[in-house]
This record gives C-alpha cells, sequence and structure tokens, in this order.
C-alpha cells in the first residue's frame, strides 16, 4: 500500500498510471470496507462434489462521487459485479469551501442494504456529510464510506455529522492548506485521473 501511495502522489506520474493506481488501492481500502458483509450458504456441485459455500446476503449498491469517485468504480465491481453503481455529483465552491450538488441518479428508493461511498479525497469532509445525508433521505439503511487519503478534519467532520458510518482509507495525512487541499496529498484526484489539471 505504502508503494502504491508514494507513485500515486508522485506529480510526475501520468493520467493512465495513476489511474491504475487509483483502481488498485481502491481494491485493497475495499477489501478491509467490505470484510463484514453478511453472507448466506450456498450449495454447488465442483467437478467432484458438493460444496457448501457462500454468497452475499446484503444487496451492495455503489455511490461514486463525481468525477473522482469514477475511477474507484471498476475495482468495487470486480470485488460485487452485481452491484449497482448510482451516481452523485458534488463539487466544492472554493471561495466558500461547501458543497454544491449539481447530479443525483438515485433510483426512487433505496434497494439495497449496504451502499458503498466511492470518493478518493476525504478533505474537508462537506462533500462526504452531504452525499452520506442524501442517501440517509432517500432511505440508505448502512453506509460506508470509501477513500484513498484523508485528512484529520475531514474525518473529524463526517465521524462529527454520521458516527454511525465507518470510514475507510489508506492514508490520513498531515493537514488541509488553506484551501481546503490535503497536505501532503495528491493534488486534485479527478484533475490527475484525467488530465485536467
Amino acid at each position: 500500500m505504502q508503494e502504491k501511495l508514494t507513485r500515486l502522489r508522485d506529480e510526475r506520474t501520468p493520467p493512465k498510471i495513476f489511474r491504475e493506481l487509483v483502481a488498485e488501492i481502491a481494491t485493497l481500502v475495499l477489501y478491509e470496507a467490505t470484510a463484514d458483509l453478511q453472507l448466506a450458504e450456498h450449495e454447488v456441485r465442483t467437478p467432484l462434489a458438493p460444496y457448501t459455500g457462500a454468497r452475499l446476503a446484503e444487496a451492495v449498491g455503489l455511490v461514486p462521487v463525481l468525477r473522482a469517485g469514477i475511477g474507484m468504480v471498476e475495482a468495487a465491481l470486480e470485488l460485487i459485479p452485481e452491484a449497482p453503481v448510482w451516481h452523485l455529483g458534488l463539487f466544492r465552491d472554493e471561495r466558500t469551501l461547501l458543497p454544491i450538488s449539481y447530479y443525483n441518479k438515485l433510483p426512487s428508493s433505496a434497494p439495497v442494504q449496504v451502499c458503498l461511498v466511492l470518493d478518493p479525497m476525504l478533505a474537508t469532509g462537506g462533500s462526504a456529510v452531504a452525499t452520506v445525508d442524501v442517501l440517509k433521505k432517500w432511505g440508505a439503511p448502512r453506509i460506508k464510506y470509501v477513500g484513498i487519503i484523508g485528512a484529520p478534519e475531514g474525518v473529524r467532520a463526517l465521524s462529527s455529522a454520521h458516527p454511525d458510518v465507518p470510514i475507510h482509507l489508506a492514508a490520513l495525512d498531515e493537514r488541509l492548506n488553506e484551501k481546503g487541499y490535503i497536505v501532503p496529498g495528491l493534488g486534485d484526484a479527478g484533475d490527475r485521473q484525467f488530465g485536467t489539471g
């Protein structure tokens, strides 16, 4: 994880490699975030004998926060291929640092037991709190936040607003700077993934 995070943070890492690293790190974090999902017995037949194994007993939905969360979706679908993907679009007002919602593609009701919020950066926590607010109003019974890098300020904000939402991160950095960016961080995850920054 540390080796992958180091390459992810490197300003010389090109977008293609950056996207690959986001997916690789997301896979490792998602492994931890999904470790407590409920299972049900499931019987199959191997070429040699019957076998009682397991299948997920809970339906899981993926909620990537646009646009940086898109880079984590394929990793999540590799682990839970049947999971539906619903997008929420939020951006941070650079003046106020508050989240502004611009897109919501949730169905009319929550057809899953667990929602995984996918967003690589937990900086101020504003977008994370707003996302969880939307999901709770929508009726999501259980929510987990899955990210890559967080700042203590963002973790405190999300934990304070929603103490019932577990936070899974690959790294917790030092602090936020005056512009609300994580230090040392990696810059803007969306810009670095898509070569727009």
